[in-house]
């Protein structure tokens, strides 16, 4: 009997774990909850049926299910946890249904064979990292009724496009063009988009967020706009072909790894900032030349480090 491969909580709505290993599950009828790590490291489980009667799948309640190549979320879900199903390597398409309004951080991290993601018009709330090391996503298209977010050709955006969000790494962009409607690169936005050669940010974007342009290791070169100031954590981390780089005055601060292990980066003039960031240059193994202004006040541990 299935209940006997579960582990229910003491009501039997909620599955807090599985007895044994097994290639495929269903849940029965009246469970309410897939608890936080319920399935976690399940890598036998290829196949699971959800019933219509659950609400919530936790979080890490899939993670590191490294065969499960289908899943049935059914109309009744409404949160989908975080890093859900993160780690599900095998995992090649889901269904997102019109009734889960919020995708928590991390949910479909390193879900390496994902293709493409549908985001219906319910959903208002995407974690940070949602599809971060999706290396085979193509393409996340969001309902047109969508009140929060947006996409075009594949990237997605807030609604108003100001922000952009995530641009999916199994696109294998060369070059990209982002719009003048945006103020904002979100986190981990190109992260890891190892085909990107060159980048146009316009003059309208002020921020560069956390691990922006992460592990971009085929970017030689990049122009920051006059209008940016802050870089992020990570930013650029591992942009190792980044030769050089215009960082203007109006960055007020440099953030923890925001250059590290450029190593093909071979000088850099600091603007009117204010604070070096720890490992900010860590690994820049080709640097010989740096210019410090007077404005700097605070350099912290290891931002030359390498």
């Amino acid at each position: 009997m299935e209940q006997n491969r579960l582990k229910l909580s003491e009501d039997g709505k909620t599955i807090v774990g599985v007895n044994g290993l097994y290639t495929s599950i269903t849940i029965p009828d009246g469970v309410t909850s897939i608890g936080n790590e319920a399935f976690w490291g399940c890598d036998s489980l290829e196949s699971i049926d959800i019933p219509n009667s659950v609400t919530r799948i936790g979080d890490q309640a899939f993670s590191s299910c490294s065969s499960l190549k289908s899943i049935d979320i059914p109309d009744s879900v409404t949160s989908i946890g975080g890093e859900a199903f993160s780690g599900c390597s095998s995992l090649q398409s889901i269904h997102i249904p019109d009734s889960v309004t919020c995708i928590g951080s991390w949910a479909f991290s390193s879900c390496s064979s994902l293709k493409s993601i549908d985001i219906p018009d319910s959903v208002t709330c995407i974690g940070d990292g949602a599809f971060s090391g999706c290396s085979s996503l193509e393409s996340i298209s969001v309902d047109t009724e969508n009140p929060a977010y947006a996409s075009d050709n594949g990237v997605l955006f807030n609604k108003d496009f100001s922000t952009i969000i995530k641009v999916p790494q199994g696109k294998r962009l060369k070059h990209y063009i982002i719009p003048d409607s945006v103020t904002s690169i979100g986190e981990g936005a190109f992260e890891e988009c190892s085909s990107l050669e060159s980048i146009e940010i316009p003059d309208s974007v002020t921020c560069i967020g956390d691990g922006a342009f992460w592990g971009c290791d085929s970017l030689e070169s990049i122009h920051i706009p006059d209008g940016v100031t802050s870089i992020g954590d990570g930013a650029f981390w591992g942009c190792d072909l980044l030769k050089s780089i215009h960082i203007p005055d109006s960055v007020t601060s440099i953030e923890s790894a925001a250059f590290s292990r450029c190593s093909s980066l071979e000088s850099i003039d600091i603007p009117t900032a204010s604070q070096i960031g720890r490992e900010a240059f860590y690994g820049c193994s080709s640097l010989k030349s740096v210019h410090i202004p007077d404005s700097v006040t605070s350099i912290e541990n290891e931002a030359f480090n390498g």
